[in-house]
């Protein structure tokens, strides 16, 4: 059985915290992503997923492109169509990731970059294992010349993009038009 919820996809008009939440999302992004409507119907949970993505965003010590990688593969581990979809966007036109990196990790397969391909199939092995890596698999990432504060930067990434894959599987949170080119299915 699937499960979807009967909250609505809130918008700027939306009263209180979730109205002023999602104003602020406008004016910085121009729009309301879907994804952002749809997690506003409890606006703790909008102020914390935007909390930890901009940390990792701002501390995280990787590039914009490594980042993209993070997050292209934990959403990619959870199935989640919405955030691969606007994350391969974002990589595409914002992040700058080589599209052959982002169209490896919508497709399973390695990345051929042996430092990006440490660091997807790391992030990979994070979700995966709930945060269990084996020794060996921290040292090959170690190896990578990636440091323990990038590990922990992606435990964050990890706790940001749960809230959001979760919160898109329960609304099956449709992709916003800007985000329809890089649509992307778990089957594929």
């Amino acid at each position: 059985m699937t499960y979807k919820t009967d909250l609505p996809l809130l918008g700027t008009e939306a009263p209180g915290e979730a109205g002023t939440l999602l104003s602020d999302v406008k004016s910085k992004m121009g729009m309301v992503p879907n994804m952002y409507a749809g997690m506003a119907n409890l606006p703790g949970l909008l102020a914390a997923y935007q909390y930890a993505y901009g940390r990792f965003r701002a501390e995280g010590g990787f590039t914009p492109v490594e980042q993209e990688i993070v997050f292209l593969a934990i959403s990619r581990f959870h199935g989640c169509t919405y955030c691969v979809a606007a994350h391969s966007f974002v990589a595409d036109t914002m992040s700058k990731v080589p599209v052959e990196v982002t169209n490896a990790i919508r497709d399973g397969h390695p990345i051929a970059d042996a430092k990006l391909e440490a660091l997807r199939h790391f992030t990979h092995r994070m979700v995966e294992s709930r945060g269990n890596p084996s020794d060996a698999e921290a040292a090959a990432f170690h190896t990578a010349g990636y440091t323990d504060t990038h590990l922990l930067a992606i435990i964050l990434a990890m706790s940001a993009k749960t809230i959001s894959n979760f919160a898109n599987h329960v609304f099956h949170t449709p992709v916003d038009a800007a985000f329809a080119g890089r649509a992307w299915s778990a089957a594929a």
